[in-house]
């Protein structure tokens, strides 16, 4: 199991560290292939300006979801690291409960069910109600996997601190929401 330890680190270190981490909720999920870090003086981040009650799940406890609903339409679901700095989940690899995935979402294509955070919340039914809470506990499950080779990139869908290589994924992978540029 991942313990609380784990995440009390630099979100960097967390982010490239979750890749191949299963993650599931109520049973259904699998191997996370990518995330981007979002640190505490990053003006990408939600915590850049300070506490709010919007993201006060990223000033909890490392191991905490962050749970946030993006341009009103999807939620994404993140894991905090040290206060103010939180790791973006941004795609697993179905494999755990995926008969469930395709019915949430209404998509048959195994590729498409989890590639993006708000695929990824839709099919393993997270929403607002689980911000604030530990990933180290139910409905949560987090256990190591296999450590794939790692791709290196850019963070996408922002528009502040767009250079920064923060963003990690399993090379290879069919699962990602967008390709890494090559080189």
């Amino acid at each position: 199991m991942i313990s609380r330890e784990f995440f009390d680190r630099d979100p960097v270190e967390v982010a490239r560290d979750l890749i191949g981490v299963e993650l599931t909720v109520g049973g259904v999920g699998g191997p996370i292939v990518e995330t981007e870090a979002y640190d505490r003086d990053d003006p990408a981040s939600h915590s850049y300006r300070g506490p709010t009650r919007r993201n006060a799940a990223m000033f909890a406890a490392p191991g905490t979801a962050y749970v946030y609903r993006s341009y009103g339409l999807h939620w994404c679901l993140n894991a905090v690291c040290r206060p103010g700095s939180a790791v973006l989940l941004r795609a697993i690899e179905p494999r755990h409960g995926v008969e469930e995935m395709v019915a949430r979402r209404g998509v048959v294509a195994e590729r498409l069910l989890c590639a993006g955070p708000g695929r990824l919340t839709e099919a393993l039914a997270v929403d607002g109600t689980l911000d604030g809470m530990s990933l180290l506990a139910e409905p949560f499950r987090l256990c190591p996997g296999i450590r794939p080779d790692l791709v290196i990139g850019p963070r996408i869908g922002i528009s502040r601190a767009t250079e920064r290589p923060w963003r990690f994924g399993a090379a290879c992978s069919p699962f990602l929401s967008r390709p890494f540029r090559a080189g």
